[in-house]
């Protein structure tokens, strides 16, 4: 496998966590501003994956609103992900 080849699988790879973390984020952004039954095997499952990816953000923003604390404690890692995922990617891609 060539230097070029391994390079290009890793920046797949890298590109695809970053991407399911932030899908994961903004899953449980939606069931959360759409009041999802937070009994349900699966949200209860998109919670806490959620809350694992978004630990180090929580409650970084307090605002009164709770969807708006929903959404900016958990975008703003989201968007960090994606962020840094495709920057890591790329680098991955010209070596």
């Amino acid at each position: 496998m060539s230097r070029r080849t391994s390079g290009n699988t890793a920046a797949r790879i890298v590109v695809v966590v970053a991407d399911v973390a932030a899908v994961i984020l903004g899953l449980w952004i939606l069931m959360s501003l759409l009041d999802a039954n937070r009994s349900n095997d699966l949200v209860s499952l998109v919670q806490d994956a959620a809350g694992w990816l978004a630990g180090w953000s929580h409650d970084l923003f307090t605002m009164d609103a709770e969807w708006l604390r929903t959404v900016l404690n958990y975008g703003l890692p989201a968007v960090v992900y994606l962020l840094i995922g495709h920057a890591v990617a790329g680098r991955f891609r010209r070596v």
